[in-house]
């Protein structure tokens, strides 16, 4: 079990145990809702290839519970897209993802809050497509390799506000979304040491209070 994997299910640890032993009665709070905006990604290659950042969106479902106050937990299913695209846009490749975040969510205020939610992602690849290919039989890894770890996990940073208007909560969030799993083998021999994707994103999302 590598530091990522340990951290990320410490904080989880320390949440859950919080909650647990809050002294105080606190009326939980659970809302339900969609989400989505835009993202900017790139894919930090080692041997460095030259990059503009690659455009795209991401969509989906949101659950938070506040179990106590100014904490809770925070799950996602979001369809993402990210990719990278290479200077004078020479090449670029979008990756569609199916994404789970699970997350714990600070959040400070009453009507109106701010909000940070940190926590671990898990990804899996669901198709691959060439955007632009400007290439002449290029022979680089990047441009003649498919994808073949599908599986990702990694860390996201999340903050933002929202409004609560009786039972509606209207939010806005800029996140940053780093993968600890390569895209390419990174064994001694192999194209790349390096190839992870580091994106960002800025999503509108609309929940329901259900309790």
């Amino acid at each position: 079990m590598n530091k990522l994997t340990i951290l990320t299910f410490g904080l989880l640890l320390v949440v859950v145990a919080q909650l647990q032993a809050q002294r105080k009665p606190y009326d939980s709070e659970v809302y339900w809702g969609v989400t989505g905006g835009a993202t900017a990604s790139t894919v930090y290659f080692k041997p460095t290839v030259e990059q503009n950042t690659l455009t795209g969106y991401n969509s989906g479902a949101v659950f938070r519970y506040i179990g106590t106050k100014n904490l809770g937990l925070q799950a996602e299913l979001l369809y993402s897209q990210r990719g990278w695209s290479e200077a004078n846009d020479l090449y670029s490749r979008q990756l569609n993802y199916i994404e789970m975040p699970f997350l714990t969510h600070f959040n400070f205020g009453n009507t109106f809050r701010t909000f940070i939610n940190f926590g671990p992602k898990l990804s899996y690849l669901l198709s691959e497509k060439v955007l632009t290919n400007n290439t002449t039989n290029s022979t680089e890894p990047q441009h003649t390799l498919a994808i073949n770890r599908p599986f990702e996990y990694g860390l996201v940073l999340g903050a933002g506000f929202y409004v609560r208007i009786k039972r509606q909560v209207l939010q806005i969030e800029a996140r940053g979304n780093y993968s600890a799993v390569d895209l390419y083998p990174n064994k001694p021999g192999d194209d790349f040491s390096f190839s992870n994707s580091i994106y960002g994103s800025l999503n509108f999302s609309w929940l329901i209070q259900s309790k």
